[in-house]
Protein backbone atom coordinates (compact mmCIF):
# COMPACT_ATOMS: atom_id res chain seq x y z
CA UNK A 1 0.00 0.00 0.00
CA UNK A 2 1.28 3.28 -1.04
CA UNK A 3 -0.59 6.44 0.21
CA UNK A 4 1.68 8.76 -1.46
CA UNK A 5 -0.61 8.21 -4.67
CA UNK A 6 -3.64 10.13 -3.32
CA UNK A 7 -4.10 13.09 -2.70
CA UNK A 8 -7.80 15.17 -2.70
CA UNK A 9 -9.68 15.10 -5.90
CA UNK A 10 -11.97 17.91 -4.43
CA UNK A 11 -12.55 21.71 -4.84
CA UNK A 12 -14.00 23.30 -1.61
CA UNK A 13 -16.10 25.40 -2.00
CA UNK A 14 -15.28 29.37 -2.24
CA UNK A 15 -15.75 31.34 0.75
CA UNK A 16 -17.21 30.14 3.93
CA UNK A 17 -20.71 28.16 4.02
CA UNK A 18 -21.37 26.90 6.93
CA UNK A 19 -24.81 27.80 7.92
CA UNK A 20 -26.15 23.95 7.91
CA UNK A 21 -23.90 23.49 11.04
CA UNK A 22 -26.07 25.63 13.17
CA UNK A 23 -29.14 23.57 12.06
CA UNK A 24 -30.06 20.66 14.57
CA UNK A 25 -32.15 18.59 12.63
CA UNK A 26 -34.00 18.12 9.43
CA UNK A 27 -37.50 19.41 10.14
CA UNK A 28 -39.04 18.34 7.33
CA UNK A 29 -38.93 15.43 4.47
CA UNK A 30 -37.57 16.20 1.14
CA UNK A 31 -39.13 15.01 -2.31
CA UNK A 32 -38.29 11.66 -2.67
CA UNK A 33 -36.96 10.01 -5.61
CA UNK A 34 -36.17 6.54 -6.08
CA UNK A 35 -33.51 5.63 -8.93
CA UNK A 36 -34.22 1.74 -7.95
CA UNK A 37 -35.27 1.29 -11.34
CA UNK A 38 -32.50 2.94 -13.02
CA UNK A 39 -29.15 3.51 -11.35
CA UNK A 40 -30.67 0.38 -9.26
CA UNK A 41 -30.86 -1.79 -11.62
CA UNK A 42 -28.14 -0.95 -14.06
CA UNK A 43 -25.59 -1.96 -11.12
CA UNK A 44 -27.46 -5.70 -10.54
CA UNK A 45 -25.68 -8.87 -12.03
CA UNK A 46 -28.42 -9.70 -13.34
CA UNK A 47 -30.45 -6.51 -14.05
CA UNK A 48 -34.66 -7.02 -13.29
CA UNK A 49 -36.39 -8.38 -16.32
CA UNK A 50 -40.04 -6.63 -17.40
CA UNK A 51 -41.71 -8.61 -14.66
CA UNK A 52 -39.57 -8.02 -11.93
CA UNK A 53 -39.25 -4.09 -12.79
CA UNK A 54 -43.17 -4.00 -12.99
CA UNK A 55 -43.59 -5.47 -9.47
CA UNK A 56 -40.62 -3.30 -8.07
CA UNK A 57 -41.97 -0.21 -9.19
CA UNK A 58 -45.91 -1.09 -7.92
CA UNK A 59 -44.49 -1.54 -4.42
CA UNK A 60 -42.95 1.97 -4.92
CA UNK A 61 -45.86 3.25 -5.22
CA UNK A 62 -47.21 1.42 -2.08
CA UNK A 63 -44.43 2.71 -0.21
CA UNK A 64 -45.09 6.27 -1.09
CA UNK A 65 -42.53 7.60 -3.48
CA UNK A 66 -43.95 10.02 -5.93
CA UNK A 67 -41.24 10.28 -8.00
CA UNK A 68 -39.36 7.71 -9.68
CA UNK A 69 -37.05 7.26 -11.90
CA UNK A 70 -37.82 4.14 -14.11
CA UNK A 71 -34.69 3.94 -16.61
CA UNK A 72 -32.66 4.70 -19.35
CA UNK A 73 -34.94 3.90 -22.15
CA UNK A 74 -32.50 4.97 -24.76
CA UNK A 75 -29.94 2.34 -23.12
CA UNK A 76 -31.89 -1.00 -23.63
CA UNK A 77 -35.17 -2.76 -25.04
CA UNK A 78 -36.38 -3.43 -21.75
CA UNK A 79 -36.14 0.28 -20.22
CA UNK A 80 -37.65 1.10 -23.48
CA UNK A 81 -40.80 -1.59 -23.25
CA UNK A 82 -40.98 -1.26 -19.52
CA UNK A 83 -41.75 2.56 -19.85
CA UNK A 84 -43.88 2.56 -22.78
CA UNK A 85 -46.17 -0.11 -20.70
CA UNK A 86 -46.52 2.41 -18.16
CA UNK A 87 -47.48 5.10 -20.17
CA UNK A 88 -50.30 2.76 -22.17
CA UNK A 89 -51.49 0.99 -20.09
CA UNK A 90 -51.87 3.74 -18.01
CA UNK A 91 -50.43 2.64 -15.04
CA UNK A 92 -48.50 5.99 -13.56
CA UNK A 93 -51.18 7.36 -10.79
CA UNK A 94 -52.07 11.44 -11.48
CA UNK A 95 -50.09 12.57 -8.70
CA UNK A 96 -46.91 10.64 -9.68
CA UNK A 97 -44.33 11.70 -11.58
CA UNK A 98 -41.65 9.20 -14.09
CA UNK A 99 -38.13 10.43 -14.82
CA UNK A 100 -35.80 8.90 -17.05
CA UNK A 101 -32.44 9.74 -17.76
CA UNK A 102 -30.54 10.79 -21.04
CA UNK A 103 -26.70 11.87 -21.73
CA UNK A 104 -26.65 15.03 -23.67
CA UNK A 105 -26.38 13.19 -26.80
CA UNK A 106 -28.96 14.20 -29.84
CA UNK A 107 -29.75 11.00 -30.77
CA UNK A 108 -30.19 9.50 -26.93
CA UNK A 109 -32.24 12.45 -26.02
CA UNK A 110 -34.28 11.81 -29.06
CA UNK A 111 -35.14 8.13 -28.50
CA UNK A 112 -36.02 9.08 -24.42
CA UNK A 113 -38.72 11.63 -26.14
CA UNK A 114 -40.28 8.94 -27.86
CA UNK A 115 -40.50 7.03 -25.27
CA UNK A 116 -41.53 9.15 -23.00
CA UNK A 117 -44.61 10.28 -25.76
CA UNK A 118 -47.97 10.84 -24.16
CA UNK A 119 -46.55 10.66 -20.76
CA UNK A 120 -49.14 12.00 -17.93
CA UNK A 121 -46.21 13.30 -16.11
CA UNK A 122 -42.46 13.00 -16.79
CA UNK A 123 -39.15 14.38 -15.62
CA UNK A 124 -36.41 14.39 -18.51
CA UNK A 125 -32.90 14.51 -16.42
CA UNK A 126 -30.49 15.36 -19.15
CA UNK A 127 -26.45 14.87 -17.67
CA UNK A 128 -23.10 15.62 -18.64
CA UNK A 129 -19.91 15.30 -16.67
CA UNK A 130 -18.44 18.18 -15.33
CA UNK A 131 -14.86 17.55 -13.54
CA UNK A 132 -11.41 18.17 -14.42
CA UNK A 133 -10.60 14.54 -14.21
CA UNK A 134 -13.20 13.92 -17.05
CA UNK A 135 -12.77 16.98 -19.22
CA UNK A 136 -9.01 16.01 -19.46
CA UNK A 137 -8.34 12.29 -19.50
CA UNK A 138 -11.85 11.70 -21.09
CA UNK A 139 -13.67 14.42 -23.38
CA UNK A 140 -10.40 16.00 -23.77
CA UNK A 141 -11.92 19.20 -23.96
CA UNK A 142 -11.89 23.05 -22.58
CA UNK A 143 -15.07 24.19 -19.86
CA UNK A 144 -16.67 26.15 -22.79
CA UNK A 145 -16.60 23.38 -24.68
CA UNK A 146 -18.10 21.11 -21.58
CA UNK A 147 -20.38 23.86 -21.17
CA UNK A 148 -21.90 24.23 -24.42
CA UNK A 149 -22.37 20.41 -24.30
CA UNK A 150 -24.91 21.17 -21.19
CA UNK A 151 -26.37 24.28 -23.09
CA UNK A 152 -26.79 22.28 -26.43
CA UNK A 153 -28.57 19.46 -24.50
CA UNK A 154 -30.99 22.33 -22.51
CA UNK A 155 -32.09 23.78 -25.99
CA UNK A 156 -32.62 20.14 -27.43
CA UNK A 157 -35.13 18.94 -24.82
CA UNK A 158 -36.88 22.34 -24.23
CA UNK A 159 -37.47 22.56 -28.22
CA UNK A 160 -38.54 18.60 -28.11
CA UNK A 161 -40.35 19.32 -25.27
CA UNK A 162 -42.89 21.84 -26.94
CA UNK A 163 -43.18 19.26 -29.84
CA UNK A 164 -43.95 16.03 -28.52
CA UNK A 165 -47.02 14.93 -27.10
CA UNK A 166 -46.73 14.60 -22.49
CA UNK A 167 -46.28 16.69 -20.12
CA UNK A 168 -42.47 17.34 -19.00
CA UNK A 169 -40.45 18.62 -16.75
CA UNK A 170 -36.90 19.14 -16.83
CA UNK A 171 -33.67 18.12 -14.21
CA UNK A 172 -29.88 18.24 -15.10
CA UNK A 173 -27.01 16.92 -13.19
CA UNK A 174 -23.64 18.57 -13.66
CA UNK A 175 -22.32 14.81 -13.24
CA UNK A 176 -19.07 14.12 -11.15
CA UNK A 177 -19.84 17.33 -9.39
CA UNK A 178 -17.66 16.55 -6.84
CA UNK A 179 -14.89 16.51 -8.56
CA UNK A 180 -15.58 19.50 -10.09
CA UNK A 181 -14.65 23.45 -9.09
CA UNK A 182 -17.70 24.69 -7.36
CA UNK A 183 -17.61 28.09 -9.43
CA UNK A 184 -17.53 26.28 -12.32
CA UNK A 185 -20.35 23.87 -11.84
CA UNK A 186 -21.98 27.11 -10.98
CA UNK A 187 -21.22 28.33 -14.09
CA UNK A 188 -22.96 25.76 -15.80
CA UNK A 189 -25.84 25.40 -14.53
CA UNK A 190 -26.49 29.09 -14.34
CA UNK A 191 -26.38 28.69 -17.97
CA UNK A 192 -28.18 25.54 -18.36
CA UNK A 193 -30.90 27.44 -16.39
CA UNK A 194 -31.44 30.20 -18.64
CA UNK A 195 -32.03 28.08 -21.11
CA UNK A 196 -34.54 26.50 -19.63
CA UNK A 197 -36.40 29.30 -17.68
CA UNK A 198 -37.54 28.52 -14.36
CA UNK A 199 -40.66 30.07 -13.27
CA UNK A 200 -43.39 29.02 -11.48
CA UNK A 201 -45.01 27.64 -14.10
CA UNK A 202 -41.97 25.71 -14.66
CA UNK A 203 -39.85 24.31 -11.97
CA UNK A 204 -36.82 22.84 -12.86
CA UNK A 205 -34.62 20.64 -11.06
CA UNK A 206 -31.07 21.06 -10.51
CA UNK A 207 -29.20 17.96 -9.13
CA UNK A 208 -26.13 18.00 -7.52
CA UNK A 209 -24.99 14.57 -7.60
CA UNK A 210 -21.97 12.95 -5.42
CA UNK A 211 -21.19 10.47 -7.96
CA UNK A 212 -18.34 9.84 -6.49
CA UNK A 213 -17.83 10.25 -2.82
CA UNK A 214 -14.34 12.34 -2.71
CA UNK A 215 -14.63 14.25 0.43
CA UNK A 216 -15.88 14.41 3.88
CA UNK A 217 -19.55 15.23 4.30
CA UNK A 218 -19.29 18.71 5.63
CA UNK A 219 -17.18 19.46 2.37
CA UNK A 220 -19.69 18.50 0.21
CA UNK A 221 -22.54 20.28 2.72
CA UNK A 222 -20.44 23.75 2.27
CA UNK A 223 -20.60 23.18 -1.64
CA UNK A 224 -24.01 22.66 -1.62
CA UNK A 225 -24.65 25.80 0.26
CA UNK A 226 -22.29 27.91 -1.56
CA UNK A 227 -25.01 26.27 -4.82
CA UNK A 228 -28.09 27.16 -3.02
CA UNK A 229 -27.33 31.13 -2.02
CA UNK A 230 -25.59 31.35 -5.83
CA UNK A 231 -27.78 29.60 -8.26
CA UNK A 232 -30.11 31.76 -10.35
CA UNK A 233 -33.70 31.72 -10.34
CA UNK A 234 -34.07 29.89 -6.78
CA UNK A 235 -37.41 30.48 -5.99
CA UNK A 236 -38.54 28.38 -8.97
CA UNK A 237 -35.65 25.84 -8.74
CA UNK A 238 -35.68 22.30 -6.61
CA UNK A 239 -32.32 21.32 -5.83
CA UNK A 240 -31.85 17.89 -5.58
CA UNK A 241 -29.41 15.15 -3.77
CA UNK A 242 -27.90 12.40 -5.42
CA UNK A 243 -24.86 10.97 -3.13
CA UNK A 244 -23.29 8.13 -3.85
CA UNK A 245 -21.63 6.01 -0.65
CA UNK A 246 -17.67 5.24 -1.58
CA UNK A 247 -16.77 6.69 1.56
CA UNK A 248 -19.27 5.17 3.26
CA UNK A 249 -21.40 8.35 4.23
CA UNK A 250 -24.18 8.79 1.64
CA UNK A 251 -26.85 8.67 3.85
CA UNK A 252 -24.40 11.61 5.69
CA UNK A 253 -23.67 13.21 2.87
CA UNK A 254 -27.72 13.34 2.33
CA UNK A 255 -28.37 15.01 5.80
CA UNK A 256 -26.03 17.17 5.68
CA UNK A 257 -27.15 18.67 1.87
CA UNK A 258 -30.23 19.39 3.04
CA UNK A 259 -29.51 21.16 6.38
CA UNK A 260 -27.22 22.70 3.82
CA UNK A 261 -30.50 23.89 1.32
CA UNK A 262 -30.99 20.94 -0.84
CA UNK A 263 -34.97 20.46 -1.13
CA UNK A 264 -34.71 16.91 -2.62
CA UNK A 265 -32.87 13.02 -2.63
CA UNK A 266 -32.58 10.84 -5.25
CA UNK A 267 -31.39 7.32 -3.61
CA UNK A 268 -32.50 3.89 -3.83
CA UNK A 269 -34.16 1.03 -1.42
CA UNK A 270 -31.34 -0.50 1.04
CA UNK A 271 -28.39 1.79 -1.05
CA UNK A 272 -28.19 -0.83 -4.14
CA UNK A 273 -26.34 1.01 -6.81
CA UNK A 274 -22.86 1.33 -8.72
CA UNK A 275 -19.84 0.44 -6.84
CA UNK A 276 -20.66 1.15 -3.10
CA UNK A 277 -23.87 1.94 -4.09
CA UNK A 278 -26.65 5.00 -3.92
CA UNK A 279 -27.91 7.16 -0.12
CA UNK A 280 -29.67 4.49 1.48
CA UNK A 281 -33.33 6.03 1.14
CA UNK A 282 -34.38 3.59 3.64
CA UNK A 283 -31.84 4.70 6.14
CA UNK A 284 -32.36 8.26 5.47
CA UNK A 285 -36.05 8.03 5.89
CA UNK A 286 -36.22 6.24 9.00
CA UNK A 287 -33.59 8.57 10.71
CA UNK A 288 -35.96 11.12 10.07
CA UNK A 289 -38.59 8.73 11.82
CA UNK A 290 -36.94 8.35 15.00
CA UNK A 291 -36.46 12.25 15.31
CA UNK A 292 -40.32 12.35 15.25
CA UNK A 293 -40.10 13.73 11.45
CA UNK A 294 -43.15 11.88 9.45
CA UNK A 295 -40.97 10.90 6.40
CA UNK A 296 -43.51 10.71 3.98
CA UNK A 297 -42.72 6.78 2.77
CA UNK A 298 -44.46 4.02 4.47
CA UNK A 299 -41.81 1.19 5.46
CA UNK A 300 -44.82 -0.02 8.25
CA UNK A 301 -43.88 -3.68 6.77
CA UNK A 302 -40.15 -3.62 6.41
CA UNK A 303 -39.85 -7.73 6.19
CA UNK A 304 -42.24 -7.61 3.32
CA UNK A 305 -39.66 -4.78 1.63
CA UNK A 306 -36.92 -6.77 1.98
CA UNK A 307 -38.37 -9.86 0.74
CA UNK A 308 -39.58 -8.07 -2.97
CA UNK A 309 -36.55 -6.16 -2.99
CA UNK A 310 -34.51 -9.15 -2.31
CA UNK A 311 -37.03 -11.68 -5.22
CA UNK A 312 -36.70 -8.99 -7.47
CA UNK A 313 -32.71 -7.81 -7.26
CA UNK A 314 -31.34 -11.09 -6.51
CA UNK A 315 -29.30 -8.89 -4.25
CA UNK A 316 -29.71 -9.21 0.40
CA UNK A 317 -30.57 -7.18 2.87
CA UNK A 318 -27.46 -7.35 4.91
CA UNK A 319 -28.35 -8.15 8.62
CA UNK A 320 -26.77 -5.20 9.87
CA UNK A 321 -28.25 -3.07 7.85
CA UNK A 322 -30.00 0.12 9.85
CA UNK A 323 -33.68 -0.54 10.37
CA UNK A 324 -34.30 -3.66 8.04
CA UNK A 325 -31.83 -5.92 8.58
CA UNK A 326 -32.52 -9.52 10.86
CA UNK A 327 -30.66 -8.53 13.18
CA UNK A 328 -30.58 -4.81 13.66
CA UNK A 329 -33.12 -4.77 16.88
CA UNK A 330 -31.20 -8.18 17.94
CA UNK A 331 -29.43 -7.94 21.89
CA UNK A 332 -27.54 -10.62 22.56
CA UNK A 333 -25.31 -9.07 25.16
CA UNK A 334 -26.94 -9.69 28.93
CA UNK A 335 -26.34 -6.19 29.86
CA UNK A 336 -28.36 -4.95 26.97
CA UNK A 337 -31.16 -7.29 27.28
CA UNK A 338 -31.76 -6.31 31.08
CA UNK A 339 -31.99 -2.74 29.90
CA UNK A 340 -34.65 -3.33 27.02
CA UNK A 341 -36.27 -5.82 29.33
CA UNK A 342 -36.46 -2.75 32.04
CA UNK A 343 -37.34 -0.82 29.84
CA UNK A 344 -40.20 -2.17 27.82
CA UNK A 345 -41.59 -2.95 31.12
CA UNK A 346 -40.89 0.84 32.42
CA UNK A 347 -42.81 2.25 29.29
CA UNK A 348 -45.78 -0.20 30.22
CA UNK A 349 -46.02 0.62 33.61
CA UNK A 350 -45.88 4.12 33.48
CA UNK A 351 -48.54 4.25 30.10
CA UNK A 352 -45.93 6.28 27.57
CA UNK A 353 -46.46 7.04 24.48
CA UNK A 354 -42.91 8.69 23.94
CA UNK A 355 -40.06 5.55 23.45
CA UNK A 356 -37.61 5.84 25.84
CA UNK A 357 -36.40 2.40 25.77
CA UNK A 358 -32.20 1.51 26.11
CA UNK A 359 -30.27 0.39 23.17
CA UNK A 360 -33.58 0.60 20.35
CA UNK A 361 -33.47 3.70 18.29
CA UNK A 362 -37.29 3.14 17.24
CA UNK A 363 -39.68 0.62 18.28
CA UNK A 364 -40.03 -2.26 16.31
CA UNK A 365 -43.60 -2.98 15.79
CA UNK A 366 -43.52 -0.08 13.95
CA UNK A 367 -41.80 -1.54 11.35
CA UNK A 368 -43.78 -4.72 12.00
CA UNK A 369 -40.45 -6.51 13.60
CA UNK A 370 -41.28 -8.43 17.04
CA UNK A 371 -40.34 -8.34 20.45
CA UNK A 372 -39.90 -12.27 21.12
CA UNK A 373 -38.20 -13.20 17.16
CA UNK A 374 -36.43 -9.78 16.93
CA UNK A 375 -35.43 -8.07 19.61
CA UNK A 376 -34.10 -10.69 22.71
CA UNK A 377 -31.69 -13.12 21.19
CA UNK A 378 -30.48 -15.68 23.18
CA UNK A 379 -26.84 -17.30 23.01
CA UNK A 380 -24.36 -18.21 25.56
CA UNK A 381 -23.45 -14.35 25.83
CA UNK A 382 -26.70 -13.85 26.94
CA UNK A 383 -28.17 -12.55 30.39
CA UNK A 384 -31.04 -13.03 32.65
CA UNK A 385 -32.65 -10.15 32.19
CA UNK A 386 -33.76 -10.90 28.29
CA UNK A 387 -34.15 -14.46 29.34
CA UNK A 388 -36.90 -13.50 31.97
CA UNK A 389 -38.54 -11.12 29.34
CA UNK A 390 -38.94 -13.75 26.78
CA UNK A 391 -40.19 -16.15 29.02
CA UNK A 392 -42.58 -13.55 30.54
CA UNK A 393 -44.00 -11.78 27.63
CA UNK A 394 -44.13 -14.84 25.73
CA UNK A 395 -45.84 -17.31 28.14
CA UNK A 396 -46.98 -14.91 31.39
CA UNK A 397 -43.87 -16.42 33.49
CA UNK A 398 -42.60 -14.05 35.81
CA UNK A 399 -39.82 -15.54 37.58
CA UNK A 400 -38.01 -14.00 40.71
CA UNK A 401 -34.51 -11.84 40.06
CA UNK A 402 -33.09 -15.13 41.26
CA UNK A 403 -34.53 -17.78 39.78
CA UNK A 404 -33.92 -15.74 36.51
CA UNK A 405 -30.26 -15.82 37.06
CA UNK A 406 -30.39 -19.72 37.16
CA UNK A 407 -32.45 -20.15 34.55
CA UNK A 408 -30.13 -17.89 32.40
CA UNK A 409 -27.12 -20.21 33.47
CA UNK A 410 -28.76 -23.27 32.26
CA UNK A 411 -30.01 -21.36 29.04
CA UNK A 412 -26.21 -20.65 28.23
CA UNK A 413 -24.60 -23.78 28.92
CA UNK A 414 -27.27 -25.39 26.64
CA UNK A 415 -26.29 -22.62 24.09
CA UNK A 416 -23.07 -22.80 24.38
CA UNK A 417 -22.84 -26.54 24.72
CA UNK A 418 -24.77 -27.28 21.13
CA UNK A 419 -23.28 -24.31 19.35
CA UNK A 420 -26.43 -22.16 18.21
CA UNK A 421 -28.94 -19.45 19.24
CA UNK A 422 -31.81 -20.83 21.49
CA UNK A 423 -35.24 -19.69 20.33
CA UNK A 424 -38.07 -18.86 22.79
CA UNK A 425 -39.68 -22.54 22.39
CA UNK A 426 -36.16 -23.81 23.75
CA UNK A 427 -36.14 -21.69 26.82
CA UNK A 428 -39.47 -22.93 27.94
CA UNK A 429 -38.45 -26.19 27.64
CA UNK A 430 -35.50 -25.71 29.41
CA UNK A 431 -37.90 -23.83 32.53
CA UNK A 432 -40.14 -26.79 32.37
CA UNK A 433 -37.71 -29.85 32.77
CA UNK A 434 -35.64 -27.53 35.29
CA UNK A 435 -38.56 -26.77 37.18
CA UNK A 436 -41.82 -28.44 37.14
CA UNK A 437 -40.42 -31.61 38.93
CA UNK A 438 -43.22 -32.25 41.55
CA UNK A 439 -43.88 -36.11 40.15
CA UNK A 440 -40.63 -37.44 40.94
CA UNK A 441 -39.03 -38.57 42.95
CA UNK A 442 -41.41 -37.18 46.01
CA UNK A 443 -44.99 -35.94 45.00
CA UNK A 444 -47.63 -35.11 47.26
CA UNK A 445 -50.78 -36.77 46.51
CA UNK A 446 -53.62 -35.25 48.82
CA UNK A 447 -53.48 -32.04 51.20
CA UNK A 448 -55.93 -31.06 53.46
CA UNK A 449 -55.77 -28.13 55.82
CA UNK A 450 -58.03 -26.92 59.04
CA UNK A 451 -57.49 -23.34 60.19
CA UNK A 452 -58.02 -22.87 63.91
CA UNK A 453 -57.01 -19.91 66.46
CA UNK A 454 -54.51 -18.68 63.59
CA UNK A 455 -52.88 -22.09 63.40
CA UNK A 456 -52.90 -23.86 60.13
CA UNK A 457 -52.52 -28.26 60.69
CA UNK A 458 -52.56 -30.23 58.14
CA UNK A 459 -52.25 -33.84 56.63
CA UNK A 460 -50.25 -34.30 53.09
CA UNK A 461 -49.78 -37.57 51.52
CA UNK A 462 -46.42 -38.22 49.96
CA UNK A 463 -45.45 -40.54 47.37
CA UNK A 464 -42.01 -42.31 46.58
CA UNK A 465 -41.80 -45.09 44.39
CA UNK A 466 -45.05 -46.10 44.42
CA UNK A 467 -45.40 -46.14 48.24
CA UNK A 468 -47.27 -43.45 49.83
CA UNK A 469 -46.83 -41.80 53.32
CA UNK A 470 -49.82 -39.79 55.23
CA UNK A 471 -47.90 -36.74 57.42
CA UNK A 472 -48.86 -34.80 59.88
CA UNK A 473 -48.14 -31.44 60.64
CA UNK A 474 -48.70 -27.74 61.53
CA UNK A 475 -47.21 -24.13 60.82
CA UNK A 476 -48.37 -20.81 60.07
CA UNK A 477 -49.25 -20.98 56.73
CA UNK A 478 -50.33 -23.51 54.49
CA UNK A 479 -46.71 -23.88 52.72
CA UNK A 480 -45.12 -23.52 56.01
CA UNK A 481 -47.21 -26.77 56.66
CA UNK A 482 -46.39 -28.83 53.76
CA UNK A 483 -42.60 -27.98 54.21
CA UNK A 484 -42.70 -28.78 57.78
CA UNK A 485 -44.14 -32.16 56.80
CA UNK A 486 -41.95 -33.15 53.82
CA UNK A 487 -38.76 -32.11 56.28
CA UNK A 488 -40.82 -34.78 58.86
CA UNK A 489 -41.15 -37.20 55.99
CA UNK A 490 -37.84 -37.24 54.24
CA UNK A 491 -35.53 -36.59 57.43
CA UNK A 492 -33.80 -33.76 54.94
CA UNK A 493 -33.10 -30.07 56.44
CA UNK A 494 -33.09 -27.40 54.32
CA UNK A 495 -34.79 -23.38 54.45
CA UNK A 496 -37.31 -21.95 52.44
CA UNK A 497 -35.38 -18.52 51.21
CA UNK A 498 -38.14 -17.28 48.15
CA UNK A 499 -41.32 -17.47 47.89
CA UNK A 500 -43.44 -15.79 44.86
CA UNK A 501 -46.89 -16.23 43.05
CA UNK A 502 -48.80 -14.84 40.38
CA UNK A 503 -51.87 -15.29 38.38
CA UNK A 504 -50.99 -16.82 34.84
CA UNK A 505 -54.24 -16.10 32.86
CA UNK A 506 -58.30 -15.70 32.98
CA UNK A 507 -59.96 -14.72 36.32
CA UNK A 508 -62.06 -16.17 38.99
CA UNK A 509 -62.38 -20.38 39.22
CA UNK A 510 -60.87 -20.47 35.51
CA UNK A 511 -57.49 -18.71 36.73
CA UNK A 512 -54.28 -20.40 36.74
CA UNK A 513 -52.14 -19.56 39.64
CA UNK A 514 -47.82 -20.48 39.66
CA UNK A 515 -45.65 -20.75 42.06
CA UNK A 516 -41.90 -20.29 42.28
CA UNK A 517 -40.33 -21.50 45.54
CA UNK A 518 -36.51 -21.29 46.48
CA UNK A 519 -35.01 -23.74 49.38
CA UNK A 520 -31.94 -22.74 50.69
CA UNK A 521 -29.89 -26.63 50.76
CA UNK A 522 -27.49 -25.31 54.06
CA UNK A 523 -24.49 -24.03 51.88
CA UNK A 524 -26.32 -20.90 50.91
CA UNK A 525 -27.00 -22.24 47.09
CA UNK A 526 -30.72 -21.54 46.50
CA UNK A 527 -32.35 -24.58 44.59
CA UNK A 528 -35.80 -23.86 42.35
CA UNK A 529 -38.87 -25.33 41.82
CA UNK A 530 -42.11 -24.05 40.54
CA UNK A 531 -45.86 -25.48 40.21
CA UNK A 532 -48.99 -25.00 38.09
CA UNK A 533 -52.28 -25.22 39.72
CA UNK A 534 -55.61 -23.90 39.23
CA UNK A 535 -55.90 -23.88 43.13
CA UNK A 536 -52.80 -21.67 44.79
CA UNK A 537 -52.07 -23.72 47.37
CA UNK A 538 -51.40 -26.96 45.09
CA UNK A 539 -49.57 -24.74 43.11
CA UNK A 540 -47.57 -23.94 46.18
CA UNK A 541 -47.28 -27.58 47.37
CA UNK A 542 -45.98 -28.49 43.10
CA UNK A 543 -43.12 -26.00 43.72
CA UNK A 544 -42.01 -26.60 46.81
CA UNK A 545 -41.93 -30.44 45.68
CA UNK A 546 -40.08 -29.96 42.74
CA UNK A 547 -37.46 -27.78 44.47
CA UNK A 548 -37.54 -30.82 47.29
CA UNK A 549 -36.71 -33.47 43.93
CA UNK A 550 -33.84 -30.41 42.43
CA UNK A 551 -32.23 -31.00 46.14
CA UNK A 552 -32.32 -34.47 45.71
CA UNK A 553 -30.25 -34.51 42.82
CA UNK A 554 -28.37 -31.77 43.28
CA UNK A 555 -30.24 -29.11 42.44
CA UNK A 556 -30.14 -30.17 38.57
Amino acid sequence: MDNTKYSAGYYAAPGSHTKWASRERIEKPPVWCSVDLRDGNQSLVIPMNLEEKLKFYKMLLKVGFKEIEVGFPAASETEYVFLRKLIDEKLIPSDVTVQVLTQCREHIIRRTFEACKGAPSAIIHFYNSTSYAQREQVFKKSKDEIKKIAVDGAKLVKKLAAEYDGNFRFEYSPESFTGTEPEYALEVVNAVLDVLEPSAQNNVIINIPVTVEMSGPHVYASQMEYICENIKYREYVTISSHPHNDRGTGVADAELALLAGADRIEGTLFGNGERTGNVDIVTLAMNMYSHGVDPKLDFSDMPSIVETYEECTRMRVYERSPYAGALVFAAFSGSHQDAIAKGMKWRAEKNLHRWTVPYLPIDPADVNRTYDADVIRVNSQSGKGGIGYLLETTYGYDLPAKMREDLSYACKALSDGEHRELKVEDILTVFKQRYFRSGSPVSAEEINFTKKDGKVTGEITFAENGKKTKVASSGNGSIDVISNALKSYSGRTYRLDEYSEHSMRGSGSESVAVAYIGINDGTGKIIWGAGLNTDITHAGADALVSAFNNLLSNGR
